[in-house]
Formats: structure tokens, C-alpha cells, sequence
């Protein structure tokens, strides 16, 4: 069971009572925009079911975290990371913040902490980051972070008919502590 805190907020492990919430970020044309397309409730609740499951770092699945605030419990959204090579111990990170919590600072925030966590945790050497080229947003949030771009990956992701173009960024364990 994961619970981080930070100033602001509580980072938790995903319950089945944040059934309503998660099913509300993910089907919201303004927060997938530049993720994915909405897929259906059935889909969503499928990969729900899946992160109510115990997590193991070496599992290759993602660990996903609820985002609330410390004072009122009030739904931010979900972030977390999944083991993406085992060579080099490195991570994904990923993050959904709902529109009415943007813009306040709790991605840039929520992610530290969880970030702060995987070193301690399970010594991740690196974290990368995608995001689509027109989604500034969450590139100022992993720039904030300390990440640093690493590439243009072109046309590496798919919405709907769209080829996406996206930045890739790169935090080493070794940038947190200089």
C-alpha cells in the first residue's frame, strides 16, 4: 500500500471506490486530447479492475496512484510509473490531472514525490517521459521536474487516424542529486 504526502496532497494506491473518478478522467475528451482516444467504460473498467491488483515493480505494469488533496480528500487525478527496462532499472512515468485541479501546480507536485519514492524505493536510475509535441502542458510539468529532452520521437504514437509526433525526456537518478 503506497501513501506519499507532500505539502498539498496525498498520493495513494488506486481503490475500488475511485471507481467514479478514474472512469470520469479517463473518458474526458479535454484530458485524453493528447493521450488516446476515449475506448469505452467497459475497457476502462477492465484496466481498472487490473491496477486494483497487488503491484510488484518487477511485474511490467503500471503502478497507478490516486492524486487528492491533504486537506478535503478532493480528486486531482491519477499518476504513477511502470518498469520499463530491467537492464538499466529504468521507469515511465505518466500522470491525468482533471481540468478544474490544472494549472495549480499538483502534477508537477504529485510527481516529485512519486519520483522522490521510485529512488527510494526501488533505485531507479531513469525515468522518461512522452508527450505528444502540441501538449505543452505536461512537458512544463516534467521540465519542472528536472527532466531534460532527449528527442523528437516522429509520428510514434497514434489518436484515432492521427499520427502523433512526440518529445521524450529523461531525469537520471544522478540529476535529482547534483
Amino acid at each position: 500500500m503506497v501513501e506519499l504526502y507532500t505539502d498539498r496532497l496525498v498520493i495513494r494506491t488506486i481503490k475500488k471506490e475511485d471507481w467514479a473518478n478514474v472512469f470520469a478522467i479517463n473518458s474526458d475528451p479535454s484530458v485524453l486530447k493528447y493521450i488516446r482516444e476515449f475506448t469505452s467504460e467497459e475497457d476502462i473498467k477492465t484496466t481498472f479492475e487490473q491496477r486494483l491488483l497487488p503491484w510488484d515493480f518487477q511485474s511490467g505494469k503500471w503502478l497507478t496512484l490516486v492524486i487528492e488533496t491533504v486537506d478535503t480528500h478532493e480528486f486531482v487525478g491519477l499518476t504513477g510509473f511502470i518498469r520499463d527496462c530491467e537492464i538499466m532499472n529504468r521507469a515511465e512515468v505518466g500522470y491525468l490531472i482533471t481540468p478544474s485541479k490544472q494549472g495549480f501546480g499538483y502534477g508537477t507536485e504529485s510527481l516529485k514525490a512519486v519520483i522522490d519514492w521510485g529512488i527510494f524505493q526501488f533505485n531507479i536510475e531513469k525515468f522518461i517521459g512522452h508527450c505528444a509535441v502540441k501538449n505543452n502542458a505536461s512537458a512544463q510539468v516534467m521540465k519542472k521536474c528536472g527532466f531534460i529532452e532527449e528527442g523528437l520521437l516522429r509520428e510514434n504514437h497514434r489518436i484515432g487516424d492521427v499520427k502523433i509526433d512526440e518529445h521524450v525526456f529523461g531525469l537520471l537518478q544522478s540529476d535529482i542529486r547534483s
